[in-house]
C-alpha cells in the first residue's frame, strides 16, 4: 500500500529536477537533429587577427568615405568609379567615421503561412507577445531589411540564440558580409532552419538575435518570442 501511495504522490508532484533536465536535453537534441547545419563564424579568443611577426595585426586608422572620395577629386573618372563601387554619392556622405546599420524590419518565411514582416523596432505593445507561430518539423527562414549609413560596415555577423523554459536549446551563427552605404536598403535572408518535432518540442520559445561587425560593434540586439505547435 505504501508503494502505491508513494507512486501516486510522485505523479501528482510532477517530474523531478533530473527528469526536467533530461526533457530539456531531449528538446535540444531534437532541435539539433532537425535544423540545417551552419558554418560557425571563426572567432579568435582575443578578437584579433593573427600576424606572423607581432602576434596580432593592428589595422590602420579609419577614414571616412567622404575623405576617400575627396582624395581623388581631381580625377573625375576615378571619383565616379569609387562612387559606383561604393554605391553612394559624395553628396550623400557626412564625413562620419563609424558605420551605422539601421534595421527596418524582420520577416519570417515559412511553408506554413508564406511571409510575415514585423517593422523594427518592435512596438511596445507587442513586447512579450509571439512574433510568429510555426508547426513542428517545418522549414523557415528569417529575413532582415537594413540600411548602411556613413561608412563601410565590415564583417557583419549574426547570432541567434534560443531558450525554452529558461535553458538554452539552440544557437546559430553566420556571416552576412561587408556592405557599403547605398540609397536602397539591403534585404538578406538567413540560412534555412527546421523546427524540432515531438511533444517536448512544442511550446513557447524565447530568442535573441544579435548583429555585430568585425570591430565587435553591436548594431542590433532583438529579443523575441515564437511558438511551435502540433503539426495537425
Amino acid at each position: 500500500m505504501e508503494s502505491v501511495n508513494g507512486k501516486r504522490a510522485q505523479e501528482e508532484a510532477g517530474p523531478s529536477d533530473g527528469t526536467k533536465q533530461e526533457m530539456t536535453e531531449k528538446v535540444s537534441d531534437a532541435w539539433d537533429d532537425g535544423r540545417v547545419e551552419e558554418e560557425e563564424v571563426d572567432e579568435d579568443e582575443e578578437g584579433g587577427i593573427r600576424d606572423s611577426k607581432n602576434g596580432f595585426f593592428v589595422p590602420g586608422p579609419l577614414v571616412s568615405l567622404k575623405e576617400q572620395i575627396e582624395r581623388d577629386k581631381e580625377d573625375e573618372s576615378l571619383r565616379r568609379w569609387k562612387e559606383k563601387l561604393l554605391g553612394c554619392l559624395e553628396s550623400d556622405l557626412d564625413g562620419q567615421l563609424d558605420p551605422e546599420v539601421k534595421f527596418h524590419s524582420i520577416g519570417i518565411l515559412s511553408e506554413d503561412f508564406g511571409e510575415i514582416v514585423t517593422p523594427l523596432p518592435v512596438e511596445e505593445n507587442r513586447n512579450g507577445s509571439n512574433l510568429f507561430t510555426l508547426r513542428e518539423g517545418s522549414r523557415y527562414q528569417l529575413k532582415i531589411k537594413f540600411s548602411v549609413l556613413h561608412n563601410i560596415v565590415s564583417g557583419l555577423t549574426y547570432s541567434n540564440t534560443v531558450w525554452k523554459g529558461g535553458l538554452q536549446v539552440d544557437q546559430s551563427k553566420g556571416m552576412l558580409g561587408t556592405f557599403a552605404p547605398q540609397k536602397e536598403p539591403y534585404v538578406y535572408a538567413l540560412k534555412e532552419d527546421t523546427t524540432p518535432s515531438g511533444a517536448l518540442a512544442r511550446g513557447v520559445y524565447s530568442a535573441k538575435l544579435k548583429f555585430e561587425d568585425d570591430d565587435r560593434r553591436c548594431h542590433m540586439e532583438l529579443k523575441y518570442l515564437f511558438e511551435i505547435k502540433k503539426n495537425s
